[in-house]
């Protein structure tokens, strides 16, 4: 393999881009913690420009709000680590795409950041769909625990990539 990535990234995007493009569907991403992993992971695949269309690295308060249209009163009552804004990270995705569907991610991969109420290893995913109603919300919280950094990011991936796939669910 002459890819830097798992194995297991890559043959989960591989899914993902497959049966996308046999479903027609086109794909966008908003990566926090993260940090672009899903997106390389997708683009590490021949013929991705099918199905995936952005990916937004959008790692700090300020990004999430000017790129994706995230309202600072989110960020400020519920935290950048909270489904309010995983959720308001996918529909500004979908608003600022023509994409079908849309994957965000925020966490905290450590080793700092972690507190009582989210600790390191907490992560949290929302999926938005084009023309669904935006108060049907689809997003949840998985707690990895303390894995490492790396470790984190991949498994926080990984779950993205399978919301990515036609009739996933959380």
């Amino acid at each position: 393999m002459d890819d830097a990535l798992p194995v297991e990234l890559v043959d989960a995007a591989r899914r993902v881009i497959d049966e996308n493009r046999a479903k027609g569907r086109r794909v966008a991403v908003a990566e926090s913690c993260t940090g672009g992993l899903v997106s390389a992971a997708l683009t590490s695949i021949s013929g991705s420009s099918d199905v995936f269309e952005v990916g937004f690295i959008t790692y700090s308060n300020e990004a999430k709000m000017s790129a994706l249209g995230v309202d600072s009163n989110i960020l400020e009552t519920f935290g950048a680590v909270s489904i309010a804004t995983a959720w308001a990270m996918a529909q500004g995705t979908l608003d600022n795409s023509t994409a079908d569907v849309s994957v965000s991610i925020t966490g905290i991969a450590g080793p700092d950041g972690g507190s009582e109420k989210k600790p390191v290893g907490t992560v949290v995913f929302a999926r938005a769909r084009r023309g669904s109603d935006p108060d049907d919300i689809i997003a949840d919280i998985k707690y990895f625990g303390d894995l490492g950094r790396g470790p984190i990011r991949v498994q926080a991936a990984l779950v993205a990539l399978e919301l990515l796939l036609p009739g996933a669910e959380l």
